[in-house]
């Protein structure tokens, strides 16, 4: 260590209200070798916390290490005459509440330890949720909002929360929360001539709004001394008798030793930096998220051809009557992200279920841009509308027909998505199975809503992601087909060679015979061709493999993506039709 770690200069700048993290409890400490002896060296953090509400400033401004420190037990307790203080009260005297405590203490003398536990009121307030040691805010793509540090024992060293969402709930109850932090740095040396700390002598000062001190002591005066020890004993106790009884205690009936020594031979110097602040965490008069007050760092967005653009406070009406364009890629980037999903209600329109709990009703239109009506965008939370309107574009290929369908003729198109008809034609098709031969087609389930994020025509951006798309879709039937049951239904010669595909083909061959069975599967087999494509770009078989799975190059991507999803869907369905439909009479 040096002179500069010992004056903790670097640390005494720092400031946590200008933090992104500000403790709200902590007692951190890092340290190795006997404290005792030379060679030994920690470091400390302890941090209290309590929220004082502005008639009782005058007061809190008293409060400092001793009152609000880590020395400061947040508890209730019951007076006899029947008051009762909670353990969110920090009472300044008696029946005196003037402040809040955002962490609570909660010992466990039977299990044994002591729980930190985050104000409840607080988690409820930003609606956080617990996952491992943080807590999150699901509406806020699970952003972490505060955090607890354990030591190698398991036990809470620091509880610590974002200042931006602090600021968000002082600001709604019109609280300011005080810190009053100790940071203590000591290192055990034999001399300070041979170490990094010559010259320094004892010293105190008033630094960046707190005490710093330095002492510089023998480690002999520090643990070295006298000590006495004095035992007193009763000496009339029976332990024959079966119920014995002490009476009063008097010279007669007590004895007693005592001994006394002197403790020394630490040799070397313990050098010790202290540093003590408090300070106010104020918040800004805003809580958007706790309160609901108006945000004023919202986008705007392009509403016209000429790139006019409107904020996103004008757009939050639902009678504003206008719709924004946007990229198709903004789609996957919200499906990246946790808690968001995809759902299809026509065959060019569906929403994004978002993590606010909103659902944004789109359409593809004939240009492949996503369109949404304004106001659905504008009544999002913040981060959400900055990432719609990083895609946002000028008008072109007018509203998506089927969106306008749906929000201005009120007759929704009867159309259904290729993404939507995939899986319910596999549904079909393993249904057939089940009650025709009694069988499982597929050896396990999939997530239905997970798989929907994959299998989606917004994958398809360029040809090695329509690879991609295609490696997926035989990723939810080829792969997925039971392949030992089928063989057992199979009747090729050499069914234990042949692969699901081959299999199933061979299955459906008996009924319609090879030709037919070979022209249903094309699609499904281009699509498998396609996957290996994906491992190969090079491949010169890709071009066959487009053609087999009836892919149109001239379409754009997304197209080509729908079209591949399409087509694998139709002969899906073209097998159960031709498998298990009844003939007419």
């Amino acid at each position: 260590m040096n002179q500069d770690w010992i004056l903790q200069k670097k640390e005494t700048r720092r400031t946590f209200s200008k933090s992104t993290w500000v403790p709200l409890r902590a007692s951190i400490k890092d340290e190795k070798g006997d404290c005792k002896y030379t060679g030994h060296v920690s470091e400390y953090f302890g941090c209290g916390s309590v929220a004082f509400t502005p008639e009782h400033r005058e007061i809190a401004e008293k409060t400092s290490w001793s009152d609000i420190g880590i020395g400061c037990t947040p508890q209730p307790y019951a007076y006899e005459d029947g008051y009762y203080s909670t353990i969110e009260q920090y009472q300044w005297n008696d029946k005196e509440p003037i402040g809040i405590h955002l962490v609570f203490e909660h010992p466990q003398p039977v299990v044994g330890g002591t729980l930190w536990i985050l104000n409840p009121d607080l988690v409820v307030a930003l609606r956080l949720i617990k996952e491992g040691n943080n807590w999150v805010r699901p509406e806020e793509n699970f952003v972490i909002v505060a955090r607890e540090i354990l030591d190698d024992k398991g036990d809470q060293r620091l509880i610590e929360i974002k200042r931006e969402f602090l600021l968000d709930y002082l600001a709604a109850r019109n609280l300011s929360l005080k810190l009053s932090y100790y940071r203590q740095r000591v290192e055990n040396v034999l001399t300070l001539e041979n170490s990094e700390y010559t010259g320094m002598e004892d010293h105190q000062e008033e630094r960046d709004g707190g005490r710093y001190e330095l002492l510089v002591r023998n480690l002999n005066d520090v643990f070295g001394g006298s000590w006495a020890m004095f035992r007193t004993w009763r000496t009339d106790v029976d332990e024959e008798e079966d119920a014995p009884v002490m009476g009063s205690e008097t010279n007669d009936n007590t004895d007693y030793e005592k001994a006394e020594g002197n403790r020394s031979g630490y040799v070397g110097l313990r050098v010790e930096g202290e540093f003590w602040r408090d300070e106010w965490i104020a918040h800004q008069g805003t809580s958007k998220r706790v309160r609901g007050d108006a945000d004023t760092n919202l986008p705007q967005f392009i509403v016209e051809t000429d790139s006019t653009r409107l904020a996103s406070s004008e757009l939050n009406n639902e009678d504003v009557g206008r719709w924004l364009w946007f990229r198709s890629s903004v789609v996957n980037e919200l499906l990246g992200l946790r808690g968001f999903s995809l759902e299809w209600y026509t065959a060019d329109t569906g929403s994004i279920h978002s993590t606010s709990g909103y659902r944004i009703h789109f359409g593809v239109n004939s240009e492949d841009f996503i369109t949404v009506y304004a106001y659905d965008i504008a009544r999002l939370s913040s981060w959400e509308q900055h990432l719609w309107a990083a895609h946002n574009v000028v008008p072109e290929g007018k509203v998506a027909s089927e969106l306008l369908d749906s929000q201005v003729r009120a007759q929704p198109a009867p159309t259904h998505a290729v993404e939507e008809l995939l899986f319910e034609v596999m549904s079909m098709l393993e249904n057939g199975f089940k009650q025709e031969f009694n069988v499982s087609l597929f050896s396990h389930d999939i997530d239905r809503i997970e798989a929907l994020k994959k299998i989606s025509r917004f994958e398809s951006k360029d040809q090695t992601s329509l690879l991609r798309l295609a490696k997926e879709i035989v990723r939810v039937f080829s792969d997925r087909l039971n392949v030992k049951e089928l063989r057992a239904l199979s009747t090729h010669a050499n069914k234990d060679k042949l692969g699901s595909n081959k299999l199933l083909q061979d299955i459906l061959s008996q009924k319609v015979g090879d030709d037919t069975a070979r022209k249903v599967f094309g699609p499904i087999v281009g699509a498998y061709d396609m996957r290996v494509g994906d491992a190969h770009p090079t491949s010169s078989k890709i071009g066959d493999a487009l053609d087999l799975a009836g892919i149109d190059r001239e379409n754009s991507f997304l197209r080509q993506g729908q079209q591949l999803i399409s087509n694998v869907g139709q002969s899906i369905w073209w097998i159960g039709k031709m498998m298990f439909e009844k003939p007419k009479k």
